[in-house]
């Protein structure tokens, strides 16, 4: 036992090497030279100052040698086994023995039990740190001793001394030294050593957890450190998007396999089996059989149309009839193959995974200016039949598969040209730094461009989202003095001025889009601010209690229904009157205006102002406004939440963000009702249980009943808390019903405004932002905080 560890009284061994029949005979004279012997010691106790550490260690040493000289002693005469008197003196060497290391517990005890009683408040405190002695070539744990429960032996503990040595006769080595040892010390060890055990692996799982923490915690700032902060860097000027430039170039969809065998296409009763492009374009619509597009008429013809040009002479000649065609065991087929993957195992779909992960990183990827950025979709979309928004002239017609050959690559000089699939060869290799785009195609339905561009949470997009909030921002600057402007052109003798006024006023007012000019028949019947038409609006002097209420009635974008009832102005009244006179109701309402001449009225008025910066400026300081008006401080995480998604929904009503309900909407708000009753019958039941223990307290009026009312109100308020979360859920999930939050979020309202607010009210971002969204807005929740304004 080391001088660093405390010693117990049981861990002290005594080597008694005296016939226990002698020791037996002269019990009665040891006692009484004990007793003598120990009111000496008590005597000289008083006379004595304490020892310094120095004297307490010297007084050791000899005592140890004198120690040393009677156990020589008592070999000698142990081999003098036939004389009584030899015995009787060893006796009294052994009771000499006793009596000195009785004289040494005495002494000190009183003075080693302060000292251990310190050492235990310093090692509790972490003030000392108990050093682990290597026991065995194992490092054994820290031990803190209780005090003793008996007046057994006991060695104090020494600092900076060797540990004592037991001294043995020779011929007495191979004996086993007897232990003194009490009862309660034996239990006392036990369960230290229990303890000991218990708390041992318990420290090194909290310091592999703390370490676990510190690593992960170096990983994100490592990650954070190597985030590109770009919008601290200088941008390009003279229109350059960027100086090098390297890809991939995209993944081409996978060639048409063949249906088995067993799969049967059947026309007018009889099995027909296709040729491979007929059979392919069959699969389209066979997917698609359950969809309620392959029932609308206009689908239908353009599909078969289409499907006639892949068919070879033959079966043109013998398929001549839609209503005649069987897709229904080729419909069976994918459904089947879609449940089977759905009931993959954990290792194939791990598999899957893995293959599309070595895509992403080869793929999924490029090199902008010496930084990697991610690429949105890298994918070309594969063959199939298009669907269009609303009821669409072209739907049901033939997506044509994408090669190579229609592929318009882009990238730096400088960069290693993207190599094109075996055999092919790319359209074209452009080396343009004045566009964003990394590959373009043009597709066949309505001769428009695609594109492979970068991921929203790339430089170039973020930094053409921070422009167009900027140009926003400018906007708010100037708008009086453009509004002023609009108010006197109501008045001008010029049609055209009066027309542009009046329709700029509905997009300042009411956020309609611009709305372009389009071939008639090609795209679907949708209109904007300026291709509004006379059947489009409906005019009331009087209406609902209000004056000069205009009706709106049409198809905006994608094809969702704009309604609204709206009071304007006097003489925004009195000139649509007149802008109606003697028209059909096909006929345009702006007939001298047209998207063309109103972003040229407005690059006039603010460099960089279109129709979408005064949607965009609208939407901003109505989600601004909304947020100082309905937050408020006092509120916990859930309400303020609540309320940040009602002023993002007056912006989503403003821009017409409309959305059909989701099919799961009856049976969630079913589940969450249920949840939130389940939720108040527990609430009854916890202030039941509160009750009854005010009740308990007030007979008793111990500690522990009051102790128990404390956690009874603890509980009643944290199951408030959820159910008042669970209803604010339904509230919100109700209010959303038919409203999409999403398209506002992300396209429509200065990020920074959000992020203020969160930061203002101590709302994390990711209660507002996605994952994702973050990305996107990094520039956003890096630079604004909690006093931005828009």
């Amino acid at each position: 036992m080391s001088g660093d560890q405390p010693h117990n009284d049981s861990q002290i061994k005594v080597d008694f090497r005296a016939n226990d029949s002698h020791k037996h005979k002269d019990k009665h004279k040891d006692k009484e030279h004990r007793h003598k012997e120990h009111k000496k010691d008590k005597e000289k106790d008083r006379e004595k100052p304490k020892h310094s550490n120095s004297e307490h260690k010297d007084s050791i040493e000899k005592k140890h040698k004198e120690r040393e000289k009677e156990r020589h002693k008592d070999g000698s005469l142990e081999r003098l086994k036939d004389g009584s008197s030899e015995k009787h003196k060893i006796a009294s060497l052994e009771r000499n023995k006793d009596s000195s290391l009785e004289k040494h517990k005495n002494k000190h005890k009183e003075k080693d039990k302060e000292k251990r009683k310190e050492e235990k408040i310093k090692s509790s405190s972490g003030d000392v740190k108990v050093k682990k002695e290597k026991e065995n070539g194992f490092s054994s744990p820290p031990r803190i001793k209780d005090e003793p429960n008996d007046d057994s032996l006991y060695t104090p503990p020494k600092e900076n001394s060797k540990p004592l040595k037991r001294f043995r006769d020779e011929d007495s080595c191979d004996q086993k030294p007897k232990k003194i040892k009490t009862e309660d010390n034996k239990k006392t060890k036990k369960r230290k050593q229990e303890n000991e055990e218990d708390i041992k692996p318990k420290k090194s799982k909290s310091k592999s957890k703390q370490n676990a923490q510190a690593d992960t915690k170096k990983k994100i700032k490592k990650e954070e450190e190597q985030k590109w902060k770009w919008w601290e860097e200088e941008r390009y000027a003279d229109g350059i998007k960027w100086k090098f430039l390297e890809h991939k170039g995209p993944i081409f969809a996978p060639p048409y396999e063949s249906l088995p065998d067993k799969v049967k296409f059947y026309y007018d009763g009889k099995a027909t089996k296709l040729s491979p492009k007929a059979e392919e374009v069959a699969t389209f619509f066979a997917k698609m059989l359950d969809h309620e597009y392959t029932t609308k008429e206009i689908f239908r013809k353009n599909f078969f149309k289409d499907w006639k040009k892949e068919m070879t002479s033959e079966e043109k000649a013998m398929i001549t009839n839609l209503s005649k065609c069987d897709f229904n065991e080729m419909s069976q087929y994918f459904k089947e193959q879609s449940e089977a993957r759905k009931q993959m195992t954990k290792e194939e779909k791990q598999k899957i995974k893995v293959e599309n992960e070595k895509l992403l990183q080869e793929y999924g990827f490029c090199v902008m200016d010496n930084h990697k950025e991610r690429i949105a979709n890298f994918r070309i979309e594969p063959p199939g039949l298009f669907r269009g928004r609303g009821n669409h002239p072209k739907m049901g017609r033939l997506k044509r598969r994408i090669r190579p050959e229609d592929i318009i690559i882009n990238c730096s000089k400088d960069s290693k040209v993207p190599s094109p699939p075996p055999g092919h060869k790319w359209k074209e290799i452009r080396h343009d730094n004045k566009v964003t785009w990394l590959v373009s195609w043009t597709e066949n339905i309505q001769g428009s461009i695609k594109y492979i561009m970068l991921n929203p949470s790339s430089r170039i997009k973020g930094e053409k989202d921070w422009q167009k909030y900027e140009t926003a921002r400018r906007l708010k600057k100037s708008v009086d003095k453009i509004r002023n402007n609009y108010r006197e052109d109501w008045k001008s003798k010029e049609m055209k001025v009066r027309q542009r006024a009046v329709a700029l006023y509905f997009i300042d007012k009411l956020a309609l889009r611009a709305g372009n000019e389009k071939e008639e028949g090609e795209t679907a019947d949708t209109v904007g601010c300026c291709s509004l038409r006379v059947e489009h609006i409906k005019l009331h002097p009087e209406m609902d209690s209000q004056e000069y209420v205009v009706e709106f009635d049409f198809l905006g974008k994608d094809s969702i229904r704009y309604y609204n009832k709206v009071p304007v102005e006097k003489r925004v009244f009195k000139n649509l009157q007149l802008f109606m006179e003697n028209k059909q109701p096909d006929d345009d309402l702006f007939d001298r205006l047209n998207t063309g001449i109103l972003n040229k009225h407005l690059q006039d008025l603010m460099e960089g102002l279109t129709a979408k910066v005064f949607r965009t400026y609208n939407a901003s300081i109505t989600l601004q406004q909304q947020l100082k008006e309905l937050t408020n401080g006092d509120d916990n995480i859930a309400a303020k939440i609540l309320s940040y998604n009602r002023a993002n929904r007056a912006v989503a009503i403003l821009c017409n963000h409309q959305r059909a309900p989701p099919k799961t909407f009856e049976k969630s708000m079913i589940t969450l009702q249920t949840k939130i009753d389940a939720k108040k019958d527990q609430l009854a039941d916890a202030r039941r249980d509160l009750k009854s223990a005010k009740a308990d307290a007030k007979v008793r009026r111990d500690e522990k009943s009051k102790r128990m009312v404390e956690s009874k109100k603890k509980a009643v308020q944290r199951v408030e808390e959820q159910l008042m979360k669970l209803e604010v859920q339904a509230t919100d999930r109700e209010e959303n019903k038919q409203i999409a939050l999403g398209t506002s979020k992300l396209n429509y309202l200065d990020p920074r405004i959000s992020v203020a607010w969160c930061k203002k009210f101590g709302i994390p971002v990711e209660k507002i932002y996605n994952k994702t969204q973050r990305e996107k807005f990094a520039w956003a929740i890096d630079m604004a905080d909690e006093d931005y304004e828009f």
